[in-house]
């Protein structure tokens, strides 16, 4: 019984601290609630009065704006309105000059009408007295007709033919003149640059030859060299290729050769042998073998040689060892290397002088030639050949054009070519350089002549100075003064277009009249 007084005690003191504790917590949460309404007032109080500062700025703010707004819309109306016053003034200008415009224009169309009208009652005036003076034209020329014997258009052709041969005359004469003075200025200055070139460059005269001498000590060396039954000498001359002339000349052996390599090989291999004292066929061909090589070593060693001394960089090889290969070629007796060393230098102080491209005319210089030496025949002139060896191997459109243009086989494109072509012949026609042969040298003065002949009134011509003038004698009854002067062109033209010589032909004309009496 006390357990379960105890047990229902506990119970009773549980449910009455539980009613009690409900009733605490609901006066703290009426608190509670008390106090989030005065503080959710207070909050709202403070935002109405918040909302209206901000609402007050806000209208303050667009007023501002407004009135900012308002201003530069004012501002913008007033500028439309200048510029549309401006406008208007300039049209209201436009309209008087117009209407002014207008007011002259109609007084200048009244002043045409009536100048028009004045001109048109002359013009029939006119027209009146040019029927009376064709009237009287035409009686005049019967007149003349009757008193002359001749009509009208005889007559004209007379005249016609009198001022054409008068009118030729003189064109002849003024031309004459013309080329004389420009000849005086232009030749003056081309002497005085091709003079100063070939003063700064001075060189060897020297004549190749198709044969070369083998010097021996005794002709006891000739016997070696024969062999037995002459099989050393056949053995030599089929390894060379060169012919062998062992005569009486003492002390001496002569190699002849259209070739100079051949030549060079043949002497080189001759000397080898002579100083070693071995000589037979299998000797032969050794050493010929070794001294052939050896040439090729020294052509291109030659052609390095030369290009840099003329200051030539990135020439191609194969164009090095074709440079090295005039050395042992000749044109006219004239050594090919030494004449294409001086051609380059003379092609860069010709260039100097112009004020062209030194080295580019040196380059074209040294090249010109080498269509001469191909190492097999070719259909081509050498000129055309070496311009396409030259273009196959890198060289510039200038030089290639300068090498294929010095003989006038193709056109001319650069200053170079003529300079190269100039220098070509000085190089060639200085005394001494070439060996000409004495037949075609005859024959080509003899066309000379032979083209002076083929004119009209020619008495006697003679070609002098090696055919560098040519003296025409005329009848006197035939040429008149006049027309010596356009025989003398007719002549120089027809030479200039029908013949090939070097440098340039004087062409003098000389009539004379002469009175003959003897005094008995």
């Amino acid at each position: 019984m006390d357990i379960l007084t105890i047990i229902i005690s506990g119970i009773i003191g549980i449910a009455v601290g539980f009613a009690i504790a409900k009733i605490i917590e609901k006066s703290n949460i009426s608190n509670l609630i008390k106090n989030a309404k005065k503080e959710a007032a207070s909050i709202l109080k403070d935002a109405n009065f918040e909302a209206e500062n901000i609402k007050k700025d806000k209208i303050l703010q667009a007023k501002e704006k407004f009135i900012e707004l308002k201003s530069e819309h004012e501002q913008v109306i007033l500028a439309r309105d200048k510029k549309v016053a401006e406008v208007e003034k300039r049209t209201r200008d436009k309209e008087s000059q117009v209407s002014n415009e207008l007011s002259k224009a109609k007084k200048i169309n009244d002043d045409f009408e009536r100048k028009t009208a004045e001109i048109e009652s002359k013009i029939d005036v006119l027209d009146k007295k040019q029927a009376e003076v064709d009237k009287l034209h035409k009686s005049q020329l019967q007149q003349l007709e009757l008193i002359s014997g001749l009509s009208a258009e005889e007559a004209k052709e007379q005249l016609v033919e009198g001022l054409k041969a008068e009118a030729k005359t003189k064109a002849m004469s003024h031309i004459q003149d013309t080329i004389e003075e420009a000849k005086l200025t232009a030749q003056q200055e081309a002497k005085k640059i091709i003079i100063n070139t070939i003063q700064r460059v001075g060189t060897e005269e020297a004549v190749e030859n198709c044969v070369s001498v083998f010097n021996i000590e005794s002709d006891d060396v000739k016997g070696r060299i024969i062999g037995r039954e002459g099989r050393n000498i056949r053995a030599l001359e089929a390894a060379t290729g060169v012919e062998i002339i062992v005569d009486d000349t003492p002390e001496a052996i002569i190699l002849s050769c259209f070739d100079p390599v051949r030549r060079e090989i043949a002497r080189l291999s001759l000397h080898k042998l002579v100083t070693d004292g071995r000589i037979h066929p299998a000797r032969i061909e050794e050493v010929v073998a070794k001294t052939a090589k050896q040439i090729d070593d020294e052509i291109i060693e030659v052609g390095k040689r030369t290009v840099i001394d003329l200051g030539i960089h990135g020439l191609h090889p194969e164009l090095i060892k074709v440079v090295g290969r005039m050395k042992y070629r000749s044109s006219y007796g004239q050594n090919l290397l030494q004449h294409s060393r001086e051609v380059s230098k003379l092609c860069g102080l010709m260039a100097a002088e112009l004020g062209l491209n030194v080295k580019l005319a040196k380059r074209a210089g040294l090249l010109h030639d080498i269509g001469k030496v191909p190492d097999t025949e070719s259909d081509l002139p050498h000129a055309l050949l070496g311009m396409q060896w030259a273009e196959k191997y890198g060289e510039k459109e200038e030089v290639c054009n300068a090498i294929g243009a010095h003989h006038d086989e193709i056109e001319m494109k650069s200053l170079l070519s003529p300079i190269v072509q100039v220098c070509d012949a000085i190089s060639g026609a200085r005394p001494g350089a070439r060996r000409q042969v004495l037949d075609s040298y005859i024959q080509r003065l003899k066309d000379l002549e032979e083209v002076a002949y083929g004119f009209t009134g020619v008495k006697n011509a003679y070609a002098i100075q090696a055919g560098r003038e040519l003296r025409v004698i005329v009848e006197s009854e035939k040429v008149s003064d006049d027309n010596a002067v356009t025989l003398s062109f007719e002549i120089s033209q027809k030479i200039q277009t029908e013949m090939t010589y070097p440098g340039q032909v004087k062409v003098t004309v000389i009539r004379e009249t002469r009175a003959v009496n003897i005094a008995k």
